[in-house]
């Protein structure tokens, strides 16, 4: 049994945020939270929440015991990346690109024995 959470359109770049889940994977999740609570990186915060809507899910849809969950899976994908443009000398203008994430995290429980 798994239970599964995702947040679409997070307006961070994938590559930071994948530094912070790579942090999280394999962990109980209260470790995992602890951890995310601490590192002061941006992802951060998007990522705490997506956890905590995992262990939601667990809990009250699958009547998964909390204390048993651990970060089975936890991956960034990229999201489309919104263009745009920015005045720029002699008339010119450069383009600036704001990447998206999909962040989903995938919850388990242990086996006990």
């Amino acid at each position: 049994m798994e239970a599964k959470a995702t947040a679409k359109y997070i307006r961070i770049s994938p590559r930071k945020a994948r530094l912070v889940v790579d942090q999280i994977r394999g962990r109980d999740v209260q470790e995992a939270l602890a951890i995310l609570k601490m590192i002061p990186n941006r992802p951060a915060k998007p990522i705490y929440k997506v956890l905590h809507s995992a262990m939601a899910n667990a809990e009250n849809n699958y009547a998964m015991n909390r204390e048993d969950l651990y970060v089975a899976q936890a991956f960034v994908n990229q999201g489309p990346v919104l263009k745009r443009y920015r005045a720029r000398a002699r008339g010119m203008a450069s383009r600036i690109r704001k990447p998206t994430s999909h962040i989903t995290i995938i919850l388990k429980e242990k086996r006990e024995g």
